[in-house]
Parts: C-alpha cells; sequence; structure tokens
C-alpha cells in the first residue's frame, strides 16, 4: 500500500495543516517504508467539524440502512484482505500467516457482527407506560493502539457507526498505513461524507487535541493505563463520556485436576502470539507447587520452539522496554529458563522468547504490564493463593483457568476480579464483552454491549 500524504476528512483525502511528517519503520529490517501526515490541533479541528456536520443525517439514517453501509464495508474488507495483512506484516511485523488469520480475519468478523446487530437491535422499547429510546451520543473521538491495528479500529468505529456516531480516528503512529487502509475502504463501501475521518498524528499532539476537543461527545481509547487516566481527567473535567480498554497483567492458572501439557502448551502459545504485544495475553502462569517443576519444564521446550517464529516487537522503543524487565527480573531474583535480553538477530527488533521461573507475586514482572514475548511462572500451595495471586494487581483485564473438570474452573473464575476468562482454552467470541475491572478500564468492547457504549438513552412517558 501507498501512503497517502494527506487526512481523510469530510469524505475526502486533504492536505495537511502542517508539514511535519511521521516516519514509518518495518520493524522486520528497520527500513523506512512510509511517511505520513503529522497532523496538529488544526487538523482535529476540521476533522471534528466535518463529523459534527454529518452527524444530524447519519443519525437520522434508519438502522436498516445504517447496517447496510456496515455489511458493504465488512464486504470491502474481506475483498481486500490480503492488502491489508500485508500491510499489517510491514509496519507492525507480525509474520504474515498471523496478519491473514488475525489481523485481517477478526475485524471481518467485528465488522460483520456490527452490520447485523445495527440491523436487529432494540433502539426503542417500551418501559411500562414509557418509551425508551436509544440514540447515539454524538461525535466519537477514537484513539487506537499498534497492537492490532485493525481490530482495534473497527471494535471501535463499527459499532459508534452501527449506533449512528460519527468518528475521528487518530491512529497510532507506529501502525498509521493500516489506519489508511481502513479510510480507503470506507470510501469504497460509500459512508457519507464526514461520517468517518481520520487524522494521523503523535498522541501528545492529535490524540490530545482530539480528546480536548469540546464537539467530542465521547473519548474512546486503547492504550496504557497511564495515558487512559490523563484521558479519563480530561473527559472529566468537561463532563465527557470516556471507554478506556487499557493494560493488563492476566492470570493463567492451572489447578491440579487440568491436563497439565495442554494447559502449559495453550498458555505459552497465548503469551508469543503477537509476539506479547497483548494486553490481555497470560503473561503469569500460576501452578501448583506438587506440578511446578513438570510445568517450568513443558513451558521452556514451547517456548523454545517459537524462537524463529514469532516476529519483532513494534519498535526500537518497545525493544528496550521489553529488555528492560527481562533484565529487572534477574536482578530482582527470578530464575531466567529461556531467553534473555540480548536479541536473537543484529537486525530487526526482536526479543527472544523468555520464561522465567521461580517468581514471587511482589516481582516487578509479575506485577507491571510488559508488553512481550515473556512469560512469569508462579507457584501456589492451595486455591485460596491462587485466588489471591490472580487478583494481586491494579488489572483485572483477562484471565484462563484450566481444570478437569468445567464446573470446578467455572467455580474458580467466578472468583477472579477480571473482565474475561477463558475456560479450559474457550475460544474467542465477537459477540461477548471485552474489558476489564480495576485500573483495566472503564466500559466494554465488542457485542451488544459494546454498541451500547456509545449509545444514551432518553424515555418518553405516557
Amino acid at each position: 500500500m501507498k501512503a497517502h500524504h494527506g487526512m481523510y476528512i469530510g469524505g475526502e483525502w486533504r492536505l495537511a495543516a502542517g508539514a511535519d511528517t511521521i516516519e514509518v519503520v518495518n520493524p522486520v529490517d528497520e527500513q523506512v517504508i512510509g511517511r505520513v501526515p503529522a497532523g496538529t490541533a488544526a487538523d482535529v479541528g476540521h476533522a471534528v467539524r466535518a463529523a459534527r456536520a454529518a452527524l444530524p443525517g447519519w443519525a437520522a439514517t434508519p438502522p436498516t440502512e445504517r447496517a447496510a453501509k456496515l455489511a458493504a464495508l465488512r464486504d470491502v474488507l474481506v475483498a481486500r484482505k490480503d492488502e491489508i495483512a500485508e500491510t499489517v506484516t510491514a509496519e507492525l511485523g507480525s509474520p504474515l500467516p498471523f496478519s491473514q488469520a488475525v489481523h485481517a480475519g477478526v475485524p471481518i468478523l467485528v465488522a460483520g457482527s456490527y452490520a447485523e446487530l445495527a440491523a436487529t437491535y432494540a433502539f426503542e422499547e417500551k418501559v411500562g407506560n414509557s418509551t425508551v429510546y436509544h440514540e447515539p451520543v454524538g461525535v466519537v473521538g477514537a484513539i487506537t493502539p499498534w497492537n492490532y491495528p485493525l481490530h482495534q479500529i473497527v471494535a471501535k468505529a463499527a459499532p459508534a457507526l452501527a449506533a449512528g456516531c460519527t468518528v475521528v480516528l487518530k491512529p497510532a503512529e507506529d501502525t498509521p498505513l493500516t489506519a489508511q487502509l481502513f479510510a480507503e475502504a470506507v470510501a469504497e463501501a460509500d459512508l457519507p461524507a464526514g461520517v468517518f475521518n481520520l487524522v494521523t498524528g503523535l498522541g501528545p499532539v492529535a490524540g490530545q487535541a482530539l480528546a480536548e476537543h469540546p464537539d467530542v461527545d465521547l473519548v474512546s481509547f486503547t492504550g496504557s493505563t497511564a495515558v487512559g487516566r490523563r484521558i479519563g481527567a480530561t473527559a472529566g473535567a468537561a463532563v465527557k463520556r470516556v471507554a478506556l480498554e487499557l493494560g493488563g497483567k492476566s492470570a493463567n492458572v492451572i489447578l491440579p485436576s487440568a491436563d497439565l501439557a495442554k494447559a502449559v502448551n495453550v498458555g505459552v502459545a497465548n503469551v508469543m502470539s503477537n509476539s506479547g504485544q497483548t494486553c490481555s495475553a497470560w503473561t503469569r502462569m500460576l501452578v501448583h507447587t506438587s506440578q511446578y517443576e513438570e510445568a517450568v519444564g513443558l513451558a521452556a521446550a514451547a517456548a523454545t520452539k517459537y524462537g524463529d517464529r514469532i516476529g519483532p516487537v513494534v519498535s526500537a522503543k518497545q525493544r528496550s522496554r521489553v529488555r528492560s524487565y527481562i533484565e529487572k527480573g534477574v536482578a530482582e531474583g527470578a530464575r531466567l529458563v529461556v531467553g534473555g535480553p540480548e536479541s536473537p538477530r543484529e537486525q530487526g527488533y526482536f526479543i527472544s522468547p523468555t520464561v522465567f521461573a521461580d517468581v514471587t507475586p511482589d516481582m516487578t514482572i509479575a506485577q507491571e504490564e510488559i508488553f512481550g514475548p515473556v512469560l512469569s511462572i508462579i507457584r501456589y500451595e492451595d486455591e485460596e493463593e491462587a485466588v489471591r495471586i490472580a487478583n494481586g494487581t491494579v488489572y483485572g483485564l483477562a484471565g484462563a483457568v484450566w481444570a478437569a473438570e468445567e464446573a470446578e474452573a467455572v467455580a474458580f473464575a467466578r472468583r477472579l476480579d477480571t473482565g474475561q476468562v477463558d475456560i479450559n482454552g474457550g475460544r474467542f467470541n465477537p459477540l461477548a464483552p471485552f474489558g476489564g475491572y480495576k485500573q483495566s478500564g472503564v466500559g466494554r468492547e465488542l457485542g451488544s454491549h459494546g454498541l451500547t457504549e456509545y449509545l444514551q438513552t432518553k424515555s418518553f412517558q405516557f
């Protein structure tokens, strides 16, 4: 894909207000593959005005017609899925098969789910002697991360559009080409001008301007808890709604009755997926002391097999961050079983799959989000301790529980302070709500719960 030198605003590509650009770097070979405009507050202002102008018409469009537009958008994504995968691979470094299956495949599922929901959702309901209307919130400022560049865009834009909102997107500066490709798909699907707008730029400039803009009614942000706090504070001062999907430090709890080999192998695969750059990755593996050393051996063997099969992390900055956590794990006394901070290749932002044993719950690598292919294995003596360890962080985004009987796993999972739990390797469901407890965020994405984030209610009494 060729980079655009403008912003997608009001249904057309427009030159940016300033001349500054952002280099897009391929993390595999560290070569510049494109440049996009570094948007300013002026660009954000143009985009918000376009979204505000388009709002009345789009909000008044019957839900079935909005559904048809979303279905058309889904069909364009299907037709361009190979280009999507190649673009994500070029700017994120994800291996092409993973980009095809996940980075291109999952957004198509999610877009399709919202095309169906827009057509079937009860935007009007009777409650006693009242009629309740579910109406669009208004203009949505969407700020998305780089780790799943298209999925995160679709998970915000599709429900917002289904609800009748208009959108201004500020994508991550590391992966803006995928966002431009999505804007092309919006144009190809013939969505009305101004319904979706794109401003590329840096977070502290364009992202902050979008979050602060008085004509943005809701800010939907995915990223770090630290930035989420600032956005929440800004929105709170303006009495503006937010949807925040933030950090995670998810626990993978293997109960003694579980199939240990399966639980460990799936757990390692989860952590190594997308080079560990997944906020819901199960980066803490909790194993009963009676099975601990066996689990460590299984994890080491599984991680070693991923040596040449995972891609790089997204940037030199991210590589340095992950390395620093690995070094801190060693310094604090964890046992390095596999991997380490040394780069496995001379070129590219690669990190070796890394496994730590003898990790205690208070260690930095057990408490903070690393966002790389690093697994910490923690032992527990009994179920009560396992619950305390699993819940013993500021996060509560996701997790996993394994047991011989589903009922045993479910009973344990009900005690976890987390928004989503996979039971014995449960499969991804695009209709299930995703979001966190505690400092992992506010609100939910996906399915009908994700749609309601972009709606407000009005009641008539008769």
